[in-house]
């Protein structure tokens, strides 16, 4: 039986893999966050988490989003980036209501013990409107998240707008949006130089992060994806390899452990 008998099983065959390989690049994407955010929940306990990461995969996203007017890509990376932008906002409310909810029972313990109510100083509501930057991204309220995503996206949106026609500006949107991503695990991998050690990272994490950023990498370049997502895509995956073989050295010679030092509990935590 020739080929073009067969074409029968092969097209709905190539069909279903293509299927298959656009719902993985759409939702893969958030699949490490969900251990994380069940992790979360659990414990009620949200510090190992940087919410700076979802601050990063938010602009990153928004970006690559106003990109797509001006340069269409494939429609799965375009749905992937709004599913990750939900994902990052459902992180966020997370971890706002469990590290408000913590710092209430700080404050409750404070009061129980102390002997004089008026000696407890409360710290105050933080606010997106305050514009203190000594406390951005760092809000009482998961509203003022949600405040902030929505200015940022009203301001690039409408320089976006103005500049579309500017094939310089779209490309250079382009590129910032996937570079934006791509420098996610570079704190990561500067926190672990400096403390000569990945203790408190989840290794598993990491390897997630691998195998999803060479996935992606691979749908970019097999699918003919713009040059700006091939490139960041391959500096993301070294960036990835880098963090393992950190992990590998530093297991292999472990510094002596410093006193009272905290390391984050996930991977790519600023």
């Amino acid at each position: 039986m020739d080929a073009q008998g067969l074409d029968w099983l092969l097209v709905p065959l190539h069909q279903l893999v293509s299927w298959g390989a656009a719902g993985a690049m759409v939702f893969g994407g958030v699949v490490p966050y969900i251990p994380q955010y069940r992790d979360i929940r659990r414990t009620q306990n949200a510090e190992g988490f940087s919410t700076y990461v979802c601050l990063v995969l938010l602009v990153a996203n928004i970006l690559r989003i106003l990109f797509w007017f001006g340069r269409h890509f494939e429609s799965p990376l375009l749905w992937q980036s709004i599913v990750m932008i939900l994902a990052m906002l459902a992180m966020l409310q997370l971890c706002t209501e469990v590290r408000v909810a913590n710092e209430l029972n700080v404050k409750r313990r404070l009061f129980a013990a102390a002997d004089k109510e008026e000696e407890i100083k409360v710290a105050p509501r933080r606010s997106y409107l305050d514009f203190d930057p000594h406390h951005f991204w760092h809000w009482s309220s998961f509203a003022d998240y949600v405040q902030c995503v929505l200015a940022f996206t009203g301001v690039a949106g409408y320089v976006t707008y103005l500049s579309i026609d500017s094939v310089l500006f779209v490309e250079t949107l382009g590129f910032l949006a996937v570079l934006t991503e791509a420098m996610l695990g570079v704190p990561q991998l500067y926190r672990n130089h400096r403390h000569q050690s990945t203790e408190g990272m989840s290794i598993k994490m990491v390897l997630m992060w691998t195998s999803g950023d060479t996935f992606k990498t691979a749908y970019f370049l097999l699918n003919g994806a713009p040059l700006q997502f091939s490139v960041c895509g391959l500096l993301q995956v070294l960036v990835d390899l880098a963090i393992l073989a950190q992990a590998y050295m530093f297991s292999r010679h472990p510094p002596k452990p410093a006193p009272h030092t905290v390391h984050p509990t996930s991977a790519k935590a600023l």
